[in-house]
């Protein structure tokens, strides 16, 4: 659903039992936008952005993007931050991914110096700052959080963010997730939700999106670590250049874990089990293309 046509679905949001709406940040809107504009049509929502790429806006520009929309809708804006993916960054950005681990913990720590509004002049890891003062600082400062997937990415988001953004995992693996954050911590998780559809179309189109996924080195490298040895298969034909039999090797069982479908009332439930297992903001994500107001509608808790 193009921008400029959203506003009567963002607008009903919170009559419908919603409480945020969170934007992201690839190749269509830009992070911040959707989130003025909601800031606007819908002044009971919280906003986040998952994510804006550490790499792509210098930390003085990220600074002041997230400090004008904290001032927009003060106490309702969450920065989330992560490394994004060398697509992005290298391929359509033409930034060096190089060492997003430091990147992203030196635009944290950025961020809080530049929160305080003193002037930062301090030499990073990853960059240098000089004199640096933001002009507007928000009167309540967001927090930041890091999207993470494996340990150190985890610790990070704990140890120096407010919290941690993940997605593609199952309410089980929150459990193996959510100690390496660290309790008291917020934990968003987007889930990919495809009510109302029958098993085998919700299976068919939840297969592509997983083949295209996890076979990205690092969402790989995370599911090898949460165990799920059932993909080896998927991964094995796909390494060796057969994508239609990768897709085709994904078990039911790993569909129906990453991806919740079926009866609306069946999802809403299945979205109480990641809350009980440690999320404390679960951000659904529609999937199958089309209009999303009648997915949202029917997942709505009112």
């Amino acid at each position: 659903m193009p921008l400029r046509e959203q506003r009567g679905l963002v607008e009903a949001l919170p009559d419908l039992g919603y409480t945020d709406v969170w934007s992201a940040e690839a190749a269509g809107t830009d992070a911040f936008a959707p989130l003025v504009l909601a800031s606007q049509w819908a002044p009971a929502l919280r906003l986040g952005t998952a994510i804006a790429p550490a790499f792509t806006r210098g930390p003085a520009t990220l600074a002041m993007s997230a400090a004008t929309l904290a001032n927009l809708a003060p106490g309702r804006f969450a920065l989330g931050v992560g490394t994004s993916s060398d697509v992005i960054v290298e391929r359509w950005n033409g930034i060096a991914f190089a060492r997003p681990y430091q990147r992203v913990r030196d635009t944290v720590r950025f961020l809080r110096a530049a929160f305080a509004g003193g002037r930062v002049s301090e030499t990073y890891e990853t960059f240098a700052i000089s004199g640096f003062t933001l002009a507007e600082v928000p009167n309540q400062v967001p927090p930041v959080l890091v999207a993470a997937l494996r340990p150190g990415m985890l610790r990070l988001a704990g140890r120096e963010g407010d919290g941690a953004i993940v997605n593609w995992l199952s309410a089980d693996d929150v459990r193996t997730v959510a100690p390496h954050v660290g309790p008291g911590k917020e934990i968003v998780a987007r889930i990919f939700v495809l009510p109302d559809v029958d098993a085998e179309t919700a299976r068919g189109i939840g297969r592509r999106h997983l083949a295209a996924y996890l076979n990205v080195p690092v969402y790989r490298a995370f599911h090898e670590w949460l165990g799920r040895d059932e993909l080896k298969g998927m991964w094995d034909a796909w390494s060796s250049g057969d994508r239609k039999a990768a897709v085709a090797a994904i078990p039911d069982g790993v569909v129906d874990a990453l991806i919740l479908h079926g009866p609306a009332g069946y999802i809403r439930e299945q979205v109480e089990a990641y809350v009980e297992a440690g999320v404390t903001t679960p951000v659904l994500a529609p999937m199958g293309g089309g209009d999303p107001g009648p997915a949202i509608r029917s997942l709505g808790r009112r």
